[in-house]
């Protein structure tokens, strides 16, 4: 990380690929090395419940925010909710490599990332948006191979398979009641997903050097600020939403944006990108369960058939943990 050179995708060196398969380059073997501890896997799961319960919060508020001023607001509310938790734990300083990647990530995963996905699901329903953001492990593995020396083993080339087709069954199946779907939201969905595939291979080395939650901190005011442009959107919708929709919009900050990224940011400390990113396919399924209480947009029967097949590629790829070269 002392390279004077810009933000690049990490390049696979020794140390780097054994940080990023989660284990610390000086630590010993063990019976037990292979496994994952429980911490980690606590916040995944924090993550994803979170993550799922955003897409139908963003559906939610599309009557009453804009694109722009939805993704601002949350982003704020983020921030500032992170702001103590980051300085009790001391003043970040990362060096200027580790700013250009902070940059990056912000504006992509925080800012292009919301941008995007809340406007395509002005679009399509929460649960179709959430499918068609799956497309992004597959990406995420491809770049850890070629980026951060991770191994595309034969089991996670088989999950990412299974997972994939439920993934296909799921779009093949149709959007849902009340939705109305269209290209334009599909690629406005599908965009987000290269932004999150691109900004975790960038994050990787930043969570081994810098505390998860100064990276996820900055990151969230970087993307806040490159959202600034519909500031003046946001003032004005605030002012015109009901209370209900004021507290979604304090939820989706601290809840999926300050906590989610956070466990996220930790969780890929500790395990390898590629094996993290697979696991977002329970995404989908709790989104539709969601959906289905909270929006009353059921998704046809095929869809469910879909979510098994996705489910049970995350278990075949989970099932043996991804190492390094």
């Amino acid at each position: 990380m002392t390279s004077s050179s810009g933000p690049d995708l990490p390049s696979a060196t020794p140390a780097r690929a054994a940080t990023a398969t989660g284990r610390d380059p000086g630590a010993g073997g063990g019976a037990g090395a292979g496994a994952t501890p429980p911490l980690p896997l606590l916040a995944v799961g924090t993550t994803l419940v979170l993550w799922a319960s955003a897409f139908v919060g963003i559906r939610h508020l599309a009557d009453d925010f804009s694109p722009g001023a939805l993704s601002l607001g949350r982003l704020v509310v983020g921030a500032l909710a992170l702001a103590p938790v980051a300085l009790l734990q001391g003043v970040p300083r990362p060096d200027p490599r580790q700013w250009r990647s902070l940059v990056l990530i912000g504006v992509l995963w925080f800012g292009l990332y919301n941008l995007s996905l809340t406007a395509g699901e002005r679009r399509v329903d929460a649960g179709t948006a959430s499918m068609l953001i799956q497309v992004s492990p597959i990406l995420i593995a491809v770049l850890a191979a070629l980026f951060l020396g991770e191994r595309f083993g034969a089991r996670l080339a088989a999950g990412l398979a299974l997972a994939f087709a439920g993934v296909v069954v799921i779009g093949a199946a149709g959007h849902g009641e009340g939705a109305e779907g269209d290209l334009l939201g599909v690629v406005l969905c599908l965009v987000p997903a290269l932004a999150y595939a691109v900004s975790v291979i960038i994050q990787k080395p930043l969570v081994a050097a810098l505390p998860a939650v100064h990276v996820t901190w900055l990151a969230c005011t970087i993307g806040a600020v490159t959202c600034l442009p519909w500031a003046g959107q946001l003032v004005r919708q605030v002012g015109e939403a009901p209370t209900s929709s004021l507290l979604w919009l304090a939820y989706l900050g601290v809840f999926p944006t300050a906590i989610a990224f956070t466990t996220y940011a930790y969780a890929l400390r500790h395990m390898s990108a590629s094996a993290l990113g697979v696991t977002t396919y329970l995404v989908p399924p709790i989104t539709i369960v969601l959906g289905v209480l909270l929006l009353d947009e059921a998704p046809p029967p095929a869809a469910y058939l879909g979510g098994a097949l996705a489910l049970l590629g995350v278990a075949v790829a989970r099932g043996r943990r991804t190492r390094g070269r």
